[in-house]
Parts: C-alpha cells; sequence; structure tokens
C-alpha cells in the first residue's frame, strides 16, 4: 500500500500544486516559487520511495477499476525504465523552478506560468507511469495540450501563438493516430494492460495487425520527438520562455516519443519493418539537425536542431534491433538530458544578461560572465563528446553498435559507421560554434545590456547538471552505472546483455572515429566560420528545406483551399440543406451496414391496435404534416404545431407507462418552444420567389418528402425489427431484478441513468455543457441588423408593459415552480423525475421570470449565474463517480445504504442521488446560459433599433457574475 501511496502521490502533487499556483496572486513571486518547487521536490521523493523497492527486484503497481468491461482500468506502475523518467521529470523540474524563479520577468504572469509547468509535469509523470495504454495515450495528449500553453506563454509574441499552435498540431495529430495503434495492439494481446502488452512480443509480431499497428504507433513517437519529417516543429517552438525551452527538450517532452519506443522495443522490435522506419527517420534526423545546427544565428535555435540531431541518434540506435543498442540509447537519454538542461540554461542567462541570443552580436562574454563560460563550456564539450565527459561515454556506445549493425543489410552496415562518424564531427562543429561565438573573441559594447553574472542561485542549477556531467564522465560505472543497469533489465529482463561503462577500454576503432570527429569538427568549423553569417536560406544543401514554409503551405492548403473546395461543394448557408445533407449520409450509413446482413422481423406477434393510441398519432401526424406545411408560410403556426406533434409523444409515452420519459419531453418541448420562440425574429427573410421558380419548388418539396418518407420509414422498420425481438431473459429483466438490490431506488429508469449507464450520463452533461457554451460564444458575437427584427420597434419593450396581469402571476409562480423542480430532484430514484427533469423545471422558471418581467428584473433580482451551476454540476457529477474509486470500486460505483434517523425513521440514501444532483445544476446553467444568450441579442437589437428605446443593462453580466 504505501508504493501505491507514492506513485499516486508523484502524479496527484503537480496537478494540485498547478490549481493552487493559479488561484495565487500576482505579487506572490516567493510563494509561487516555493510552492513549484516544493512539488517537484515532493514528486521526486515519492519516485526515490517507490526505486528503494524497484532495486529489490520489485515492479510496485496500483489498479483503480475504471471500466473494466472495456478494460479501462487505472493503473499506475514503476519499473527501473520508468523510475529513470521519472527522476528527470521530477529533478529537472525542480532545477527549472529555481531556474525560472530569477529568469522570468516581474511583468510575467507568474501565477500562470508556475500553473502550466506544474500540471505538465504531473501530465508527464502520468504517463512514464501508466500501467494502461489508453491510460498512456490520455496523458500523452495532456502533455501536447500544456506544452501548446507553455510555448504559447507570451501570448503577445505572434512567434510564440505560431509556434505554440504548429507544436499542438503536429503533437496532437500523432497522438491521434497513438491512440488508433494503442487500440490496435490492444485488440491483438486482448488487454490493454502494460504488463500483458510486454509479455506478448511473439503474437504481436506474428500478427496480421502489427504493420498497421506499429506504423501507427511511430506516427505518435516519431511527432513528438521531433524526427524527420516532423522535425521543423521543435526550432519554432523557441519562442518559449527558456526554462520552458530547457524543460522540454531535455527531460520532458521531446523524450516521451523516445520513452514509448523503448517502452515497447521487447515486443515491437526486431521486424524489417521496425529496422526501416525507425532507422531511415532517424539517420535522416541526425544528419540533417546536426548541420543545420551549425547555421543558426539564435542560439536557442542551434540547440534546438543539436536536440533534433541527438533524438535521431536515439532513435537509430532503437532501431538496430541489438539489445546493447538499447543499453546505448537509454544511457545516452540519461546523458543528453543532464548536459542539455544545463546549456539552455546558460542560454537563458546570456539573453537574460546581455538582451540578445544572437550568435552574430555576442562575443568575448568570457572576460565579463567568466562563470557561466566555463559551465556552458563543459556542457557543450560534453554535447561534442570529449572524453571524461559524460557524452563521451555514450557517443563511443553509439559508434560500437553502427560498427556492429548486424541486423542492417549489407550496404547500410558499411555506411552506418560512416553516418555516425559524420554526426560525431557535425556535433562537434556546432558545439565549437556555440562556445567560440558567444565566449571568446573581442569584447563588444554593441549589446542592449551590459554583461554581467547572474544571481548566484540562477546559476545553482547549471552548476549542478555540469557537475552531473563530469561525475558521469569520469566515474561512469560507480555513480550512474547501478540505476543505468535497473533500467535496462526492466526493458530487456532476462535477455539483458553484457556491458561496460569504463572510461577506457584501450586502443580500439570506436576510440579512433571519437578522435577522428574531435579533429574533423574542429577542421569544419574553420572551413565554414567565414559562411557562418550567411541567412539559412543560403546555406549550402538546404535552400528550399524550411520546414515552417512546408508547414505553412500545409496548412493553407487544407484549411483554405481544401476546405474551402469542400465548402462549396458541401457547405450551404441555410440549414435546411446542411440536414438534408446529413438525413441522407445517415440513410446511405445505415443500408451501407445492413446489406452484409440484410433486415427481417423477429418472432413477437403485433397486438391489436387500440382506438384511442390511434385517434392520437393521426392528431400527432396531422399536426407533423401541417407544420410542415406552413414552415413555407408561417414559422410561428409551425413552431405551435410542431408543439402539438410534442405534445402526442408525451401522450404516448404515458399511454405506454413511461412516465420519466413523459415528463421529460413535455419540459423538453416547453423550453425548446420558448427558446425557438426567442429565435425566431432572428432567422432571415425568406428568399423571394423568380420566374420560374414554382416548378423548382415542387421538385425542392417533393425532394425533401423523399428524403423524409425514406428517413422515417427506415426508422420506423428499424425499430419494428428491434422491438419484435427479444431475448430468452429480456432486456428488462436485469435492470428490474437489480434496480433496487444494487442501485438503491424503485424508479428504474433513473436508476439506469444514474447508476448502471452512469458513465453514459456523465459523457451527455458533459456534452450538453459543450453545446451551452457553444451557443453563448457563438451568439454574443452575433450582430442582428435591426431590420430584421420581425418585431415592430414599438413592441419590443418589456413583456410586463402589455402583459401586466400575467405578468404578475407568472412572478408569484417562481417559487411554486422551483419547490416542484426540487421535489421532482427529491422523489426521482424512486418516482418518476431525476435530476434532468428537475433541471429543466427550475430552468422554466426562470423562462417564466423573464417572459414575464424582461431581462432587467431578471437580473436585478434573481442574478443567477449559469457557469457556476455547469460548474458545480460537473465537478459533483465527476467527484460522486470519482468518490468509489477511494474505496476500490470502479468510477460510478455507486452506494446504497439506509440511514437510521431516530424518530425518523430508517431513510434510503443512496449516493447515486449526488450524481443526480450534478445533473440537476448542469442542466439547469445550461439551458439559462442559452436563454441568455438569446436574451442579450434582444437587448442589443433594442439599443441599435431606431428611435433609441431605454437602454437596459446586458444579461451577459448573468453568466459571468459581474456587476
Amino acid at each position: 500500500m504505501p508504493d501505491a501511496l507514492y506513485l499516486s502521490a508523484a502524479i496527484l502533487l503537480p496537478f494540485l500544486g498547478s490549481v493552487v499556483a493559479a488561484m495565487l496572486p500576482n505579487n506572490a513571486r516567493h510563494l509561487e516559487s516555493w510552492l513549484a518547487g516544493g512539488v517537484a521536490l515532493l514528486s521526486l521523493a515519492m519516485v526515490w520511495l517507490c526505486y528503494v523497492s524497484i532495486a529489490g527486484g520489485a515492479v510496485p503497481r496500483f489498479e483503480i477499476p475504471w471500466v473494466p468491461e472495456l478494460g479501462l482500468n487505472l493503473v499506475l506502475r514503476m519499473d527501473g525504465f520508468a523510475s529513470v523518467f521519472a527522476v528527470m521529470v521530477a529533478g529537472i523540474g525542480f532545477l527549472v523552478v529555481l531556474y525560472a524563479r530569477y529568469y522570468m520577468s516581474q511583468e510575467d504572469p507568474i501565477p500562470r506560468f508556475f500553473a502550466f509547468l506544474l500540471a505538465f509535469m504531473g501530465s508527464m509523470m502520468g504517463l512514464v507511469l501508466s500501467g494502461n495504454l489508453i491510460q498512456l495515450v490520455f496523458f500523452w495528449e495532456l502533455t501536447s495540450l500544456f506544452s501548446f500553453l507553455l510555448i504559447g506563454y507570451w501570448q503577445h509574441s505572434a512567434a510564440a501563438r505560431d509556434g505554440a499552435r504548429m507544436a499542438l498540431t503536429v503533437t496532437a495529430a500523432g497522438g491521434l493516430a497513438l491512440l488508433a495503434g494503442m487500440l490496435l495492439l490492444g485488440h491483438i494481446v486482448g488487454s490493454y494492460d502494460l504488463d500483458r502488452v510486454l509479455a506478448s512480443g511473439e503474437a504481436i509480431r506474428g500478427h496480421s495487425l502489427y504493420l498497421p499497428a506499429l506504423v501507427l504507433i511511430l506516427l505518435g513517437a516519431l511527432t513528438k520527438s521531433a524526427q524527420f519529417p516532423f522535425h521543423f516543429w521543435l526550432p519554432q517552438a523557441m519562442a518559449a520562455p527558456t526554462p520552458v525551452s530547457a524543460y522540454l527538450h531535455s527531460a520532458t517532452l521531446v523524450k516521451a516519443g523516445i520513452f514509448l519506443m523503448a517502452r515497447l522495443w521487447p515486443v515491437m522490435s526486431g521486424t524489417d519493418a521496425w529496422f526501416w522506419i525507425l532507422g531511415t527517420s532517424g539517420t535522416i534526423t541526425l544528419l540533417v539537425g546536426a548541420y543545420v545546427a551549425i547555421f543558426q544565428h539564435d542560439l536557442k535555435g542551434l540547440l534546438a536542431y543539436s536536440t533534433i540531431s541527438h533524438l535521431g541518434l536515439i532513435t537509430l540506435l532503437l532501431s538496430l534491433n541489438s539489445p546493447l543498442a538499447l543499453v546505448a540509447a537509454i544511457f545516452h537519454t540519461m546523458n543528453h538530458a543532464t548536459f542539455k538542461a544545463s546549456l539552455f540554461m546558460a542560454v537563458g542567462i546570456i539573453d537574460h544578461e546581455t538582451g540578445t541570443r544572437d550568435i552574430r552580436r555576442l562575443s568575448g562574454l568570457n572576460e565579463t560572465m567568466p562563470f557561466t563560460a566555463r559551465l556552458a563550456l563543459v556542457a557543450a564539450a560534453a554535447m561534442a563528446g570529449v572524453p571524461l565527459l559524460n557524452g563521451f561515454i555514450s557517443k563511443e556506445m553509439f559508434f560500437t553498435e553502427a560498427l556492429d549493425a548486424s541486423s542492417a543489410p549489407t550496404l547500410l552496415h558499411s555506411l552506418l559507421p560512416l553516418a555516425a562518424l559524420l554526426a560525431g564531427i557535425l556535433a562537434v562543429a556546432y558545439s565549437l560554434r556555440f562556445i567560440h561565438g558567444a565566449f571568446f573573441g573581442p569584447v563588444t559594447n554593441d549589446l542592449p545590456r551590459t554583461p554581467h553574472e547572474p544571481p548566484q542561485w540562477m546559476r545553482v542549477p547549471v552548476e549542478i547538471l555540469v557537475f552531473g556531467c563530469m561525475v558521469v564522465g569520469i566515474l561512469p560505472a560507480a555513480t550512474i552505472g547501478p540505476y543505468l543497469d535497473v533500467a535496462v533489465h526492466s526493458v530487456l529482463g532476462a535477455a539483458t546483455p553484457e556491458y561496460s561503462l569504463a572510461v577506457w577500454h584501450g586502443i580500439n576503432l570506436p576510440l579512433v572515429m571519437s578522435l577522428i570527429a574531435l579533429a574533423g569538427g574542429v577542421l569544419l568549423y574553420r572551413v565554414l566560420q567565414p559562411h557562418l553569417n550567411a541567412g539559412i536560406e543560403d546555406v549550402p544543401l538546404l535552400r528550399g528545406l524550411d520546414g515552417r514554409r512546408i508547414f505553412d503551405q500545409a496548412m493553407v492548403f487544407l484549411s483554405w483551399r481544401f476546405a474551402r473546395t469542400l465548402e462549396r461543394l458541401l457547405g450551404t448557408a441555410r440549414l435546411q440543406m446542411q440536414l438534408r445533407l446529413v438525413v441522407c449520409v445517415t440513410i446511405l450509413a445505415v443500408i451501407l451496414a445492413l446489406l452484409p446482413y440484410g433486415l427481417y422481423p423477429g418472432q413477437v406477434a403485433l397486438t391489436g391496435i387500440d382506438p384511442v393510441v390511434a385517434l392520437m398519432w393521426i392528431v400527432g401526424g396531422g399536426c407533423a404534416m401541417a407544420a410542415a406545411y406552413q414552415a413555407k408560410y408561417h414559422r410561428l403556426a409551425a413552431l405551435i404545431l410542431l408543439g402539438g406533434a410534442g405534445l402526442v409523444t408525451c401522450l404516448t409515452f404515458v399511454w405506454f407507462s413511461a412516465p420519466d420519459l413523459a415528463l421529460t419531453q413535455l419540459l423538453v418541448e416547453v423550453v425548446t418552444t420558448v427558446l425557438l420562440l426567442l429565435g425566431l425574429r432572428w432567422l432571415p427573410k425568406r428568399t423571394e420567389r423568380r420566374s420560374g421558380g414554382d416548378t423548382r419548388a415542387r421538385l425542392r418539396r417533393f425532394r425533401d418528402l423523399t428524403v423524409a418518407v425514406a428517413a422515417g420509414a427506415g426508422l420506423a422498420v428499424l425499430s419494428y425489427a428491434t422491438m419484435t425481438r427479444v431475448s430468452p431473459e429480456g432486456i428488462s429483466r436485469h435492470f428490474l431484478e437489480r434496480a433496487y438490490s444494487e442501485g438503491g431506488g424503485t424508479n428504474v429508469v433513473n436508476v439506469i441513468l444514474v447508476d448502471f449507464r452512469g458513465f453514459d450520463t456523465m459523457g451527455e452533461i458533459a456534452v450538453l455543457g459543450i453545446v451551452a457554451l457553444t451557443v453563448y460564444a457563438l451568439l454574443r458575437r452575433f450582430r442582428p441588423a435591426p431590420e430584421s427584427v420581425g418585431v415592430p420597434e414599438q413592441q419590443q419593450g418589456e413583456a410586463g408593459e402589455w402583459l401586466l396581469v400575467p405578468g404578475v402571476l407568472m412572478r408569484l409562480m417562481f417559487p411554486v415552480v422551483g419547490l416542484v423542480a426540487v421535489f421532482l430532484l427529491l422523489r426521482g430514484h424512486d418516482l418518476p423525475g431525476g435530476g434532468f427533469a428537475a433541471g429543466l423545471m427550475m430552468s422554466v422558471a426562470i423562462l417564466l421570470q423573464y417572459m414575464a418581467a424582461g431581462t432587467r428584473w431578471v437580473e436585478d433580482h434573481l442574478r443567477v449565474r449559469p457557469l457556476r451551476w455547469m460548474g458545480a454540476g460537473l465537478l459533483l457529477a465527476a467527484g460522486t463517480g470519482a468518490g468509489a474509486m477511494l474505496f476500490g470500486r470502479p468510477f460510478m460505483t455507486s452506494y446504497f445504504a439506509y440511514a437510521d434517523l431516530g424518530w425518523l425513521g430508517r431513510l434510503p440514501v443512496a449516493s447515486a442521488v449526488l450524481f443526480d444532483l450534478g445533473v440537476f445544476a448542469l442542466v439547469f446553467g445550461a439551458t439559462v446560459l442559452m436563454l441568455i444568450a438569446i436574451a442579450h441579442q434582444s437587448v442589443r437589437s433594442q439599443r441599435a433599433a431606431p428611435p433609441p428605446v431605454e437602454a437596459r443593462p446586458s444579461l451577459s453580466a448573468l453568466a459571468t457574475g459581474d456587476d
């Protein structure tokens, strides 16, 4: 149990800290830094406490049932490999927080920064500790979302907004591909549990769906880790604050793809497809990233392309299908995190103290910033692979594996060492440009600020990381060796090969390659130095390879040309035509789905036709047909007739003993009719008929009639075929027998909604909230022309001005209707009612007040805040469902018991009542929010229409709660 607590705390603490940080005032700079740093340290402590068990051979695991029937459980697990990434996420996260405390400006919204940073930390922690494939994808997409917010933190910068949009577009698209791949992988294995997946390597590689699953999963990994051809988004993310860049590029975002490929290496590697996809992408990324880095003028841009190159190196190692190559990949991932984080922080110090990152303007900083220069020199040397630093050891392992790439074809077996050597030369060259261009040469005075050393504590994170580079480089086996061994064993198990982390292996070919790379890099830098001030468009071999321009052109094609073409073909300004297209596509989809199986009735015999029911349906059908006829002449009459058809539907539900459905249908009819009445005035006028239009109108009506009859008749046939098929046990018997014993309610319909199918209801109310927010957002931007209003201007006053007596009565009905709503809510678990019906009933109370007293009275006296109602309802519903998880039960599991209240007797109590209360709050808030959106237009039109009437305050204050 302690390990389960530690695992949960490692993920939850950053998210809780994010919420607290967001609520802190902007001037509490020290408090926010202490909070974020303390959360990162606590998460690191939780990881370390779990590592004690991992070092002893255990794999801590914590599982909470979520939707067990679908294989969706919350599973947290930490093995040695996951612990390495968790330490990097929390440890480097703490150093970034300390660094950001001094880097960020007083004018920056610090609470938002630390809130986003901690939420991103929690997302990464959840990703590496996930033991369920779908859960992993969920955290994967959260990292894309929060990295988008971090990259676009400086919202005033167009570069930040564009970089964030590009990063989200690429990584989120890859995440969708990853989701599809994980679904296929779970289908192959028969489970989404990571432990079962890792134990099914032979079954996965031998399955016919292996290749599609592999391609989709690698699309997700390559986009996240900025591998060719998706590498272009990472340099554009440099518009983020430097602490963000240091964090994303070293230990978190771009390492997520590396983590996934290494995590699934035992079960998906070993095939030609794996080798060719990863090997090709990794090799191209390794070389292109290193070459482009040499010609960058922005120090962060140089480091960004070097990150791309090193990620390509790791990807290439993972492609080689060799256990030793996997060891080298994991080791270099750890090394890269240390020297790359320190280099980004050093660049941030340069930018912070000089006011520029342009390497063409920087020179001689070794004289004015000597301590920073030495730290950057060591970190850059580690990046270049200089001996006695950590990068040298993993680079030699890379050279060794390139020379011994037995899985590669003969030609590639000869080319891989050359590619590795070329990459080493390029790495030395761009490292030299970084150090020589910024710190050596004559001291320049042409800088925005006078260079000087940063505050001591701003430099401490860089010192810690550089010290790590040196210690690992000198004593690798004694320092990082045990942790690397645990990580490798957790991935490879019994297949872990023998390897050595010794600094000196004698004179061998990898050492010779390292020396050639060092000498060749120096020579290449000297040769290219005269050309390094050229723009990127003038760089040899790079003309026309601007990834950002290619992305922008692709986005223009997709969002402009392709979308406009589809809009011309399928889009229309008239809602009727859009609905017709939707209905036709639905009919076609149903036909295609039924063709292989056919459609035939069941065995249940028909009962006789009741004359009363037949009469009701004749009336309802007549109302529906009349509504369709009147729609072209009088919209109000059509709406009234449509309401008549709805009332007949209510009576039909009552006749067939479905009071819950009848009550809900009746309330929906009332609410939607009033909202549609308010919206009718904004509909555009019908177009005038042209000559020859009568014939075309008849054809259009005949076409619409044909579509309507086909849709209605098809739905009737499907309903008939379904209802005449009854299983021997009956669908309803299961719920009838268990509604009270397991759900604690005698109203079976409500128990199904809030208990047996509570997960579905949770999704439905969430969708309802999204729809309400969308309606409000659209209508608050809608600006109707005064002449489009269908009501004369002299009649646009408050309803109470000409409905005085009914208005007074409707005001008096408010407490009565509200009491009925509470009554429906409280009785819903045992008798017809429930949260949905109660929410609609409470909305009717507000609608009556709006109709009777107008917008000003409602705003002044009721002060409804629908957004708060919606938020509280959603949180209450989700919290009720999540509460079951505290007791080890699946999400949305309800609890039922009797409470002994003394002389009041024993009262049945079900936790589902709280869920129903959340449904009530959200339905009420969503309905009122849509009412506010429409009422806002009414007030706006009164202000705009000449002659002006009395100005009244907007109901938008009702939604926001502002005075």
